[in-house]
């Protein structure tokens, strides 16, 4: 986390971080961060780029805050998988909740899949942290409901990793998806009635 992050904030403070990283989200999952600018940002947001200025330091500062939350919010769901719940339906609920993230947080989901094309140049140290560790615990729980044959014997790696690219995929090529509306329609609801085959 930044210096600044740490200092205890005002509620004010504390709203105009969260009106820049929201604007800050929008300019860089269309633009990149090569592409955003301060100048874009803070038309975005309605200030002005001093005024952005007195809340971060630079523009890298903003994407390195917004992709930290963002990597925050897009590992809760691997995290709640319940070693106590039935396999399938932990599963099931994961696969659901990363479809309703798909649904719901497209430039979230936009802007984490170009940081990974573009080598995770300022999220390495996150990524081989909390969501390497969040992986392997998760690997070792699969591993397990395996030999109790709870599931059907898959590389525990892989299955995630396609969970992640299935689900993802509707938000990150969202113009291909959306050129099968009908069938993106009713595919959420039908989802939720889908029976996992593992």
């Amino acid at each position: 986390m930044t210096k600044i992050v740490q200092i205890k904030q005002t509620r004010i403070q504390r709203e105009k971080r969260l009106l820049i990283q929201k604007a800050a989200l929008q300019v860089f999952s269309e633009f990149g961060l090569r592409g955003a600018t301060l100048d874009k940002i803070a038309k975005a947001c309605g200030l002005t780029k001093p005024n952005i200025l007195y809340y971060y330091s630079s523009k890298d500062e903003i994407y390195a805050e917004v992709l930290q939350s963002l990597l925050e919010e897009w590992i809760r769901p691997l995290k709640d998988i319940s070693e106590n719940g039935d396999p399938l339906t932990e599963i099931l609920k994961y696969v659901q909740k990363k479809l309703t993230m798909s649904k719901t947080k497209k430039q979230e989901s936009k802007l984490f899949a170009t940081e990974i094309l573009h080598g995770a140049p300022l999220t390495q140290n996150i990524l081989a942290g909390s969501l390497k560790e969040t992986v392997d615990d998760k690997v070792k729980l699969l591993n397990k409901w395996i030999s109790e044959e709870k599931i059907a014997p898959v590389d525990p790696y892989h299955l995630i990793f396609s969970i992640w690219s299935m689900t993802q995929h509707y938000a990150d090529f969202d113009v291909q998806v959306s050129g099968c509306r009908r069938f993106l329609a009713n595919f959420f609801y039908q989802m939720s009635k889908t029976k996992l085959i593992l």
